[in-house]
């Protein structure tokens, strides 16, 4: 029986849009031709970050990410930025006696701007707080710690099989593979995601099967 679940954070609960588009517009790069570069080199099965390198060879990321917040052009998020499903989902997840926890590779800065829109949630992390970033097996050694259950008591829930779905096997939890963004639609069918316990392609059925 599932006890706790686990969500990921970029394009499991929030749209990536917002965040691509501010670095395309502070590295002076039309948004779509950095769009298209993201989905190369993921198609590649490269980090995403690795896009903003083809625009600027040799970029320092952190360097850059603290100029922008310096220059007033740092991350930023309200509520627009939530796919629709997530806040009925959680309050769902919650009422049915879950406890729901969020843990994903994301800034410090997230962290508190993810806080501030005060989600229906029992705890959350990012990487940049923790100082240790998906698929690094301690990344998931502090998921299960935040659940507050036995690893096998938690389902960790993710588009990117490779980051979410076989390092959560491996932890000894369940996962669930959300067919949602441009890495969860293009590896939907790939070997990784095929491992996954639950596979979707919104929230809310997710949450009709955990009910069951």
């Amino acid at each position: 029986m599932m006890r706790v679940v686990a969500f990921d954070v970029g394009e499991t609960l929030i749209r990536d849009d917002r965040g691509w588009g501010a670095w395309a517009d502070w590295l002076g790069v039309n948004r779509h031709t950095l769009s298209a570069l993201v989905g190369a080199v993921v198609a590649r099965g490269r980090d995403n970050s690795d896009a903003l390198r083809l625009v600027r060879p040799g970029i320092d990321i952190e360097a850059e990410r603290a100029a922008m917040e310096r220059a007033g052009q740092g991350e930023f998020l309200d509520e627009s930025d939530l796919y629709p499903d997530v806040r009925p989902s959680l309050t769902a997840l919650r009422a049915a006696g879950m406890r729901v926890v969020v843990a994903g590779n994301q800034t410090v800065r997230a962290g508190e701007l993810l806080r501030a829109l005060e989600l229906p949630v029992d705890g959350l992390a990012t990487s940049g707080e923790w100082g240790v970033a998906k698929p690094d097996p301690e990344f998931f050694a502090r998921v299960v710690e935040l659940a507050g259950a036995p690893a096998g008591e938690v389902v960790y829930v993710g588009d990117h099989p490779q980051n979410d779905v076989v390092p959560a096997r491996a932890a000894g939890m369940r996962a669930a593979h959300l067919r949602r963004g441009p890495l969860g639609h293009l590896w939907a069918e790939s070997d990784a995601a095929q491992v996954a316990d639950y596979r979707f392609t919104n929230l809310s059925e997710l949450v009709d099967a955990l009910r069951l």
